[in-house]
């Protein structure tokens, strides 16, 4: 895999699974070189982390303080950023709103994961839990695709 400068994780508004992505991935990430970050696709105005995501992140000793959603804009896409997405929609909407734009993936097909990473928005706070452990099995095998190459990366599946 190509190596990048910076990570972006996106999703709709900004306010829950990209911000959470950020924080574990950030917690994984050996290379402080790699600046890691979220953005939104539809951010109106900023809003704070989903008081829901922020108590599963606590729980798991991660914090985003003083964390407030942007919304994703041109200036962001370089060529050495890697942008990633939570669902195949959200890619296509991106491309939509940047054409031009390279380094766009589905993070679960990125790992080679079938599933999309599922959005517990208006859920019980067990499915906010469920949404946290499956960003950090697909996450760690990000890490791994990213620092050590791909044949690694199955060693998790």
């Amino acid at each position: 895999m190509k190596a990048f400068k910076k990570v972006i994780f996106v999703d709709n508004h900004g306010t829950l699974r990209a911000p959470m992505a950020e924080a574990i991935f950030s917690d994984l990430i050996a290379d402080d070189r790699i600046e890691i970050c979220s953005r939104g696709l539809i951010v109106l105005f900023p809003e704070p982390l989903n008081q829901k995501a922020e108590a599963v992140l606590a729980s798991n000793g991660l914090y985003l303080k003083y964390y407030l959603s942007q919304k994703l804009a041109i200036e962001d896409l370089t060529e050495d950023t890697l942008v990633i997405v939570m669902e195949r929609e959200q890619r296509e909407k991106l491309l939509t709103m940047f054409p031009d734009t390279e380094n766009v993936e589905v993070l679960t097909e990125l790992t080679g994961d079938e599933l999309e990473i599922m959005n517990p928005y208006g859920a019980p706070l067990p499915s906010y839990g469920l949404c946290f452990e499956t960003l950090s099995i697909i996450l760690k095998k990000l890490n791994v695709l990213m620092n050590e190459g791909e044949e690694e990366c199955q060693s998790y599946t």
